[in-house]
This record gives C-alpha cells, structure tokens and sequence, in this order.
C-alpha cells in the first residue's frame, strides 16, 4: 500500500512539473492581449505607449457601454 502512495504522489510531481515547465516557456514570449474592435499596429509601426493604449481601451469601451445602453431603451409604462 506505501508503494501505491509513493507511486502516486512521484506521478503527481511529475504532472505538476511538466505543467509549471509549460508555463514556464510560454511566459518567456508573451503575446500582447488582444482587443476585440482595436486595430493592431502595423509591423513597421511602434506600439503606442502603454497610457495611449488605456485611454483607448477604456473610451472604446465606454463607446460601446454607451450603445449597449442606447439599444436598450425601453419606453417608459406611464
């Protein structure tokens, strides 16, 4: 019974092992974040500077809060 113990807890080490070594190697390259609506630059063209980009994640989204508001109108019952 102690073997089945050993043997199970070696072959959760191993699982979280090759888990943490996948992440590992896919955080050395992160991939920007993608928006959906926001162009992504051109490949010659520098990335704006991380201020620019939130002002304009934040008023697109309050562009689209804005239209999601407006669509859902309803006339009043009075």
């Amino acid at each position: 019974m102690r073997m089945f113990g050993l043997l199970g807890l070696m072959l959760a080490l191993v699982i979280v092992g090759l888990i943490a070594k996948k992440q590992m190697t896919s955080a050395a390259a992160p991939a920007l974040p993608t928006v959906p609506g926001v162009a992504a630059p051109a490949s010659g063209e520098a990335p704006a500077n991380a201020r620019t980009q939130a002002r304009q994640v934040q008023q697109q989204v309050k562009e689209a809060l804005d239209a999601a508001a407006q669509a859902r109108k309803m006339p009043d019952d009075n």
